[in-house]
């Protein structure tokens, strides 16, 4: 009974040692496990891990739960960004220039003083000698209706006139417009523009007549539509039918050499203008054309509304 008694005792222990090393290695395992898991990356074997170790707390959920967020509005974006739709672009500028006293200034060889010539070609104007042909009505020694004569012409080019045919040339069409006649125009226009940027040559007969003036320029003859089209001439009753469209500049001559009106006054404004949808509201705020006809005692055609 004695002996009995002992070793029921120890066996107790060995079991209860066997238990604890069951847990121990139960722990272990487990252990191991959440280790494996670290190192794999998953997300909750951390927490598994902090729990494990007894905190009265986890800082983090055993398992992914839903969390709360706030409410969204998902919308649904193309995988592109539709680029902004951009205006069309503008039509060129058609820029009309008269020619005698806004291009060039042109005299008789025969009636133009020496003196005259030598003080502008000393000034830096640059001249050149032509022929051109006139018409004349027939007197008693001619049978024909009209005769023609052969004129000797200087011509005297404005200044800057090569440079403002090239750059504005660049952004608008140019049209040469004038009232002379073909005959000692056209020689003339040769010269001035021997890389041909003039698309279009008016003469005298494409004028019309007014009650006011003769000789007007009339727009309609090129473009029905005046949006972007001007007229630059030193004769403001050029723009008897369009006035909305004119622009006004300094009479040209030999006399007064020094001058910068093409590259400095209305290049610029040309420029400016080549940027515009409409070019009348900015011409008339510049010019007032319209009331500078009724203070003349006209009232301008506007061809251009």
């Amino acid at each position: 009974m004695a002996a009995a008694a002992e070793v029921a005792p120890v066996q107790h222990r060995g079991q209860a040692a066997a238990a604890a090393w069951h847990m121990v290695a139960d722990w272990l395992g487990m252990l191991v496990q959440i280790l494996l898991q670290i190192i794999r990356g998953t997300p909750s074997s951390w927490a598994q891990l902090i729990s494990f170790l007894s905190f009265r707390q986890p800082l983090l959920p055993t398992t992914a739960q839903p969390q709360p967020s706030p409410e969204v509005a998902f919308v649904q974006l193309p995988s592109k960004a539709p680029a902004e739709e951009s205006p069309p672009p503008l039509r060129r500028l058609t820029v009309v220039l008269d020619l005698d006293e806004t291009l060039v200034s042109a005299y008789e060889s025969s009636s133009l003083p020496a003196s005259l010539r030598t003080q502008a070609v000393e000034a830096g104007l640059h001249c050149f000698d032509m022929e051109c042909i006139s018409s004349e009505k027939a007197s008693e020694q001619h049978s024909c209706a009209f005769w023609q004569k052969i004129n000797r012409v200087t011509v005297f080019e404005r200044p800057g006139l090569n440079e403002f045919l090239q750059r504005t040339s660049e952004f608008a069409d140019l049209v040469l417009f004038t009232a002379g006649l073909e005959g000692y125009a056209k020689p003339l226009v040769d010269r001035i523009d021997a890389h041909n940027r003039f698309c279009h040559r008016l003469y005298r007969p494409s004028t019309v007549t007014t009650q006011y003036r003769d000789h007007v320029k009339d727009l309609s003859c090129l473009s029905k539509d005046f949006h972007r089209i001007v007229l630059v001439d030193n004769n403001p009753y050029s723009f008897l039918m369009q006035p909305l469209n004119g622009i006004p500049c300094v009479t040209f001559t030999a006399a007064q050499p020094v001058d910068d009106q093409l590259m400095g006054v209305i290049f610029p404004l040309l420029k400016h203008l080549s940027l515009e949808n409409d070019v009348r509201p900015a011409l008339y705020e510049t010019f007032r054309m319209p009331e500078w006809f009724q203070r003349q005692g006209i009232t301008p055609i506007d061809g251009a509304v």
